[in-house]
């Protein structure tokens, strides 16, 4: 249950990460929401695997959010050498 809850705030964070990430990104809302579920899956795996936070914990969502922006930073130099 703990994914379904962690793919569920995942597609929050992605709308709120391409929000705050600055530029003009010409990606579709489908694929921000899919970097922001992976962000999420991959910050709450990564914080909670090295003891930074706990399920539930405010870090979290802040960790999601980051881990999100940072797809999507990838995603848009990825995207720009193509």
């Amino acid at each position: 249950m703990s994914w379904l809850w962690t793919i569920l705030i995942g597609l929050i964070v992605g709308v709120i990460a391409r929000f705050l990430k600055p530029g003009d990104d010409s990606m579709g809302w489908i694929m921000t929401i899919v970097l922001g579920i992976g962000g999420s899956l991959l910050a709450t795996f990564v914080g909670q695997s090295m003891g930074w936070y706990m399920a539930g914990e405010t870090a979290g969502w802040i960790a999601s959010v980051i881990g999100a922006i940072v797809l999507l930073l990838i995603y848009g130099l990825i995207r720009k050498r193509t």
